[in-house]
């Protein structure tokens, strides 16, 4: 190992206790949509740093991780052959202080990783890339500016744009995405969000999610009054709808 990779360990407080740490809320054992063109399973982290109302995962955001380092590991382990990658959800997987240290054991079996964050912690991904431990990262662009805090009830924008240039400026492979409840957001924020995109020189496709009704979100919602008009939307970058 190199000195750096270690101090950078000891930098985010990684123990030799690491295998007994339980960060992860639960395993989606299989799926073949989180990440393209790999056959995956998912590790849901619990905590965030955002308290999204739409948000679909309010018993990770609010719960407690359940399953040791060993456990997901040794999970992992007998998929080997079976699967080639790994999605690190959640909640907000950076928020882990063993995320270093669980990538290099991911990948010392040989699986490809995905990250799903909401761009909050760039020092850290700009690590995880430099020392080629994840392979993908979906960037959760969740508001424009001037809506950032209403959303997400949180105010440090600095952080997601400093990770948004930096793997532009890297041309890493990533994507980014938007969940859309049209009572939220309407065309002027995603075209807000479009122009800036265009403005930073993103050359990736950015995909809108809509908002699926659910009981279970982090704010009581009602079902959307109205349905986002597409055909509102600037054509300046590539755009794919999900959902």
């Amino acid at each position: 190992m190199s000195v750096k990779l270690a101090s950078i360990k000891k930098e985010y407080s990684l123990t030799k206790n690491f295998l007994a740490k339980k960060n992860i809320f639960g395993i989606t054992k299989f799926t073949t949509l989180d990440f393209q063109n790999h056959l995956a399973c998912i590790f849901w982290f619990a905590k965030c740093n955002m308290r999204c109302s739409y948000c679909y995962n309010a018993d990770i955001v609010h719960g407690e991780g359940t399953l040791s380092n060993k456990e997901v590991l040794d999970f992992l382990k007998t998929r080997i052959g079976k699967l080639d990658g790994v999605v690190l959800s959640g909640g907000e997987c950076t928020l882990s202080p063993d995320i270093i240290e669980l990538c290099e054991e991911i990948k010392e079996l040989n699986f490809k990783i995905k990250i799903d964050t909401n761009g909050l912690n760039p020092n850290l991904l700009k690590e995880l890339i430099d020392f080629s431990l994840v392979d993908f990262i979906a960037l959760d662009y969740k508001a424009p500016a001037n809506k950032f805090q209403e959303i997400t009830k949180n105010n440090h924008i600095e952080k997601f744009y400093k990770t948004l240039d930096m793997l532009i400026e890297k041309k890493f492979p990533f994507e980014t995405r938007t969940t859309v409840h049209p009572d939220l957001l309407d065309e002027n924020d995603i075209n807000a969000i479009i122009n800036d995109l265009k403005i930073r020189k993103y050359s990736g496709t950015y995909y809108i999610q809509n908002y699926l009704h659910v009981d279970s979100t982090i704010e009581t919602l009602s079902k959307p009054t109205r349905v986002l008009n597409t055909s509102l939307l600037s054509k300046s970058i590539p755009i794919e709808y999900r959902n």
